[in-house]
């Protein structure tokens, strides 16, 4: 009923004129003085001819909103098989609709071509920057003193932002490196522990931890990634002095909290957000903003959760659920 007080609305023009040409024909005979029955008999005819074309019509117009309702369902490159063109406009839109699908695709084309380029140099450019890193590493841990040990801190630093360059750029590529088997959690965790001991030692942070002796179904490679990523935040933001917990909370939930400056209210339910540093961040002026929305993406790819609880001044806990369901792994 809708769509035909909208067809009716659409035609008002055709059937208005042909009223009008009706009452045209009336006056005239009137007029005249001719028999009025000589114009009554061809308008009701014209009237009941009208009506059978008009239903036909009215048909013919919805299925044909209904074809371009199931088009406008799908996405600009699998568009097509348009309605059959029934006037001059109608072949005229659909031209026009094919001229600007060739300029989508052709500007699409273009774009992912870029978008290639610039993934493959700034790929090229964290692996060669990867070999300088290493022989500072090598110079400064033949050199055993308060700033050599601090610059081996820096130089740790520079290398997690490299891993999170290839880290965001591997997100979007079209192909993956998952390989999804059981690995020990345990050796995840023993690993980012290793890596930022030299933190914990200088700035006397203390780390409880108890070993899981768990199993997981992930991938090693991404989700020591989001360990690290997580175990970095929490000596960035625990004073010298503080805590760090490292403990398994329920079955498969992986828990990481401190005792540190924790996050506002305000911010919290943000954090994972793409660039949004909150006023830790604002005050710390190195936060990227990119380091938990990481972990929220890989974390959904793995087919984990992440989640964060927080009291300001009291501490953050960072919780990793490592349930997932079973998928089919090519």
């Amino acid at each position: 009923m809708t769509y035909l007080k909208t067809y009716l609305r659409d035609r008002v023009k055709a059937v208005g004129i042909f009223v009008l040409f009706s009452l045209i024909f009336f006056c005239v005979f009137a007029l005249y003085r001719l028999p009025l029955g000589a114009v009554l008999y061809p308008v009701g005819l014209c009237g009941v001819l009208g009506i059978v074309c008009l239903v036909l019509d009215v048909r013919r117009a919805q299925d044909k909103h209904r074809r371009l309702e199931q088009l406008s369902q799908l996405s600009a490159a699998v568009m097509g098989d348009f309605p059959t063109p029934v006037s001059q406009d109608d072949r005229d839109y659909q031209h026009i609709i094919r001229l600007l699908r060739q300029e989508q695709a052709q500007r699409e084309a273009e774009m992912q071509g870029r978008y290639g380029d610039m993934v493959d140099y700034y790929t090229v450019w964290a692996h060669q920057i990867k070999t300088p890193i290493a022989s500072m590493r090598l110079t400064l841990q033949s050199q055993d003193s308060p700033t050599a040990r601090q610059l081996l801190e820096e130089l740790q630093r520079i290398e997690q932002y490299v891993e999170m360059v290839l880290a965001f750029l591997r997100l979007d590529s079209d192909s993956t490196d998952y390989l999804f088997r059981e690995y020990d959690l345990d050796d995840m965790v023993r690993g980012a522990v290793r890596k930022f001991s030299t933190q914990f030692i200088r700035r006397r942070i203390a780390l409880h931890y108890e070993p899981t002796g768990l199993r997981v179904l992930t991938d090693e490679k991404w989700l020591s990634f989001v360990v690290e990523q997580v175990l970095s935040n929490a000596l960035k933001y625990t004073p010298d002095g503080g805590e760090v917990w490292v403990e398994l909370e329920g079955p498969v939930t992986l828990c990481i909290r401190d005792n540190g400056m924790g996050i506002a209210p305000e911010d919290l339910p943000r954090i994972f957000e793409k660039g949004y540093t909150g006023y830790n961040g604002r005050s710390d002026k190195k936060a990227s903003g990119l380091g938990l929305y990481l972990c929220r993406r890989i974390c959904a790819n793995l087919g984990h959760t992440i989640s964060a609880q927080s009291t300001l001044g009291q501490g953050t806990t960072i919780r990793i659920c490592l349930e997932r369901e079973q998928r089919w792994v090519e």
